[in-house]
């Protein structure tokens, strides 16, 4: 009789303890789901800038999103987008329910959408460099007048949008420029010689192989802005806006979330918003906007 009631227990204490497991493993999902009203928990979808390879933003961006669901019990989608055109043609289009852009994005988003940045890195500015091989006999922008230079994209606002502003309002000079889709294949059509010099900006400089590196110097440095930030689209619910903004400032004070962030690159997680885009908004950068 004893033996049995034992195993009547026992049983029930076993079953407790699955029960509080399940209920802890699969926490973060009931949340989304109580707070959408649905079963089937919301999937926000995250769109990024494809400044490098997919497979660098990929290996990047999964690891901090799923820190974002632990940390906000909402889930994440992360949307590869191969080209720059193809990334904008997508926010323009509201298709991103939060999104890493650069700053001149933020303005169109902000505009056409109402995107609205959440955080960005404090502790640097964008500043938007013109390279050229080391062994170049170019020493001054002056002599890229006429020639063909390699860019991102037409609206990539550091690689691009600023130095061709720069060098046309300031120096007169006129460029001839050819879109490679990315700032690492910019460098590669350096190194390469299949251009005379490239556009990029310093963080995307600094993360190529040191090969590509070492063969590279920077000749033009343009004025700096406030990087790129992390956006929300005006749809997404209030609580979770705030739920993201919150769980990224508190990944930017824990020593393991932040080695994560840098390799978006964020340095320092500071809160962000439109106003500290209205300097890019004064540009006047329109004119040389591809569309």
């Amino acid at each position: 009789m004893k033996t049995q009631v034992f195993r009547r227990l026992s049983g029930r204490f076993v079953c407790w303890i699955l029960l509080g497991l399940s209920c802890w493993v699969f926490w973060p999902v009931s949340v989304a789901a109580a707070e959408t009203g649905s079963k089937t928990p919301k999937v926000y979808r995250f769109g990024v800038v494809p400044q490098f390879g997919q497979r660098r933003i990929f290996q990047t961006w999964i690891p901090i999103l799923r820190r974002l669901e632990q940390k906000t019990g909402l889930r994440f989608e992360l949307v590869g987008s191969e080209q720059i055109p193809v990334f904008e043609t997508r926010f323009i289009a509201g298709k991103f329910d939060f999104a890493y852009m650069n700053p001149y994005h933020v303005v169109v988003a902000n505009n056409k959408q109402g995107y609205i940045p959440l955080v960005r890195d404090g502790a640097r500015v964008l500043q938007g460099v013109i390279v050229v091989r080391n062994d170049s006999p170019i020493k001054s922008v002056q002599e890229l007048s006429g020639k063909t230079v390699a860019f991102p994209s037409a609206n990539a606002l550091g690689a691009s949008l600023l130095p061709r502003s720069e060098l046309s309002q300031r120096y007169g000079i006129k460029l001839v420029p050819r879109y490679v889709k990315t700032h690492s294949s910019v460098y590669l059509h350096v190194v390469q010689k299949l251009v005379v010099a490239g556009g990029g900006v310093r963080s995307t400089l600094r993360h190529q192989k040191p090969r590509i590196r070492k063969k590279i110097r920077i000749l033009y440095r343009t004025a700096g802005v406030s990087p790129h930030p992390i956006v929300a689209h005006p749809r997404v619910p209030a609580r979770h806006i705030q739920a993201v903004r919150q769980a990224l400032l508190a990944m930017g004070k824990n020593s393991a979330d932040r080695a994560l962030l840098a390799k978006i690159p964020i340095q320092q997680v500071t809160e962000s918003s439109v106003a500290d885009y209205e300097a890019v908004r004064r540009l006047g950068l329109d004119e040389f906007r591809g569309r």
